[in-house]
């Protein structure tokens, strides 16, 4: 039987983790061009973004390592039943591990890239300076692996439960006794 208390600390952990990766794409930096006397040169916002970012991104890794920890990793401790439940939950379990890395390199590279802050200074002319900043959507497509990941990760974890709580098909004793024949 899956552990509810399992289930309920990585739903929330998940949750956390998708909340600062939304927070965190709609607090990008932006950043504006301000013209001195001699020069141009980008001035950025704050950088809470990136905060933001690696927040979820260790939120996202406390849930796959508590599941890891509460499935024993899928291959080590007994062996599972043969069965439909094992079959999805090592299917289940590679899925998780996609999604996982996805995620996890998505909130990453937001969060290096919005720390990222060009320091272009241009003499005045009509060309004004490249003020790179983050592209929209990364932090987005960081949450949304991380929804995934979430599903997939507790999914794997009831199939896993369901495996190796199941009996053995053979319970009884099914030698013959020759003690008495003797």
């Amino acid at each position: 039987m899956a552990s509810t208390l399992v289930l309920v600390v990585v739903f929330v952990f998940d949750l956390i983790a998708f909340a600062l990766a939304v927070a965190a794409e709609q607090r990008r930096t932006t950043a504006t061009i301000h013209k001195d006397v001699t020069t141009n040169y980008c001035v950025y916002d704050s950088d809470i973004a990136t905060g933001l970012g690696v927040g979820s991104l260790l939120f996202l890794m406390a849930s796959q390592l508590l599941i890891v920890v509460a499935s024993r990793c899928l291959c080590c401790g007994k062996a599972l039943r043969p069965g439909g439940p094992r079959a999805w939950a090592i299917v289940l379990f590679i899925t998780c591990w996609v999604t996982f890395f996805i995620a996890e390199v998505c909130l990453l590279a937001g969060s290096v890239r919005n720390a990222y802050h060009t320091k272009y200074r241009t003499i005045l002319s009509d060309n004004p300076p490249s003020c790179q900043t983050l592209r929209k959507g990364i932090f987005g497509a960081g949450a949304a692996f991380i929804v995934f990941t979430g599903i997939v990760s507790e999914l794997y974890y009831v199939c896993y439960s369901k495996a190796d709580d199941s009996q053995p098909p053979y319970n009884r004793d099914t030698g013959v006794r020759m003690g008495t024949y003797g």
